[in-house]
């Protein structure tokens, strides 16, 4: 079975699954790093989504293709009152990391090149993709930007988080909540199967109740098990988190592992990394510099493993159980991914949402590998998620 497609630009596992609990508490503020008092908090409860708000449905047909990109999708006065500042300096950080990360991924294809394309909306905001397909080490890898200036159905807001956390906070009941978002997204299908596929999504949420948080994380997906790979992947991650907060690496390794689970398999989509959601629980600029820390690691923990496996000889039969690992990673994003069915009900722009789907997937029937084999024990990872670091 063969797809075409692309991801979520933004939204993509920016919540988490049924049954999640916050890791930690949170302390909502508007736009910086205190939290409201009672006063302020009475200040804003009832508040109404104001009559330039945007639709709850952007339409599929809101997105205008441009020819030059724009210096800046963020501007001054779009969307609701918030950190302008903090908006700006995301989006230039992920600009600069799209460019740095599909920089270095050519030079380990060595004849795939991306191809950018840019759109725009009336109402604000719009998205830069990059996607390569077709190249020698990459079947499929897209990079996409999208800054969104939109409004969600508390219902359906509260539906895309885990319990515990309000992020409808200081609007009425009922009113639908005007949001600003920004990230960038990537999903990287290479063609040998000893390469993993490789995801990542950071992002900035502001809402007119006057919540903010950040979002984010980096996961791998392999076929086959190597050891020293998956130590060198989460290790990168291990050290960055340590710099941060002692505790962030076993929270967040913990988070991804429960995230991304095909329930109806029972088995994870891979092999984890880490995942973290509605973090602002102290000032905005630490909690960015640890987003832009990670973000900007992406390169160093998967390029190294792609460049020593993309000539690794491989059997029919190794490809074959890496085109079922994609169908299982099909499965996972149309059916338990939150952010591709956000992006699918509040008319996101389609081919950003599904560039996850790498180009060809495979299922067989009833396929329960040998005992003993590298196929079984890959199977076993899944269903017993190990700590590599």
């Amino acid at each position: 079975m063969r797809f075409t497609g692309t991801l979520l630009a933004l939204l993509s596992t920016a919540v988490v699954a049924n049954g999640f609990t916050p890791l930690r508490p949170v302390a909502f503020a508007r736009g910086g790093s205190h939290s409201m008092s009672t006063t302020e908090e009475a200040k804003v409860e009832g508040k109404k989504a104001g009559p330039d708000a945007p639709p709850t449905h952007l339409g599929w047909d809101s997105h205008n293709p441009v020819d030059e990109v724009p210096e800046t999708l963020v501007r001054e006065g779009d969307g609701p009152e918030g950190n302008y500042p903090m908006r700006s300096k995301f989006e230039k950080m992920c600009r600069d990391a799209q460019i740095a990360i599909t920089k270095a991924i050519e030079e380990i294809d060595g004849e795939g090149k991306f191809k950018e394309d840019c759109w725009t909306r009336a109402n604000g905001g719009g998205g830069m993709s990059r996607v390569l397909a077709g190249g020698k080490v990459f079947e499929k890898a897209g990079v996409n930007l999208s800054v969104v200036y939109g409004s969600m159905p508390q219902e359906a807001l509260q539906a895309a988080t885990e319990r515990g956390v309000d992020r409808s906070k200081g609007m009425a009941p009922g009113e639908r909540v005007p949001f600003f978002a920004c990230g960038l997204s990537s999903v990287m299908h290479p063609k040998n199967p000893f390469c993993p596929t490789m995801h990542f999504n950071y992002r900035y949420f502001e809402t007119d109740g006057g919540v903010w948080w950040f979002g984010g994380g980096t996961d791998i997906t392999p076929s086959y098990i190597d050891e020293d790979d998956m130590k060198h992947f989460h290790g990168t991650y291990k050290e960055i988190c340590d710099k941060h907060d002692p505790n962030y690496y076993k929270e967040f390794k913990a988070w991804a592992d429960r995230y991304f689970v095909i329930q109806h398999r029972n088995e994870t989509r891979g092999f984890g990394g880490i995942f973290f959601d509605d973090q602002n629980d102290r000032d905005p600029d630490t909690i960015f510099e640890f987003s832009k820390e990670c973000l900007n690691s992406v390169v160093k923990a998967y390029g190294p493993i792609i460049e020593k496996h993309k000539d690794d000889e491989f059997t029919t039969q190794q490809k074959e159980w890496q085109l079922m690992r994609r169908g299982r990673y099909v499965e996972f994003n149309l059916v338990y991914d939150r952010g591709t069915v956000f992006g699918l009900k509040t008319g996101g722009r389609i081919e950003s949402i599904l560039m996850s789907l790498p180009e060809t997937a495979r299922w067989e029937y009833n396929n329960i590998p040998e005992p003993g084999t590298p196929e079984a024990e890959f199977l076993e990872v899944c269903k017993h998620p190990r700590d590599w670091v």
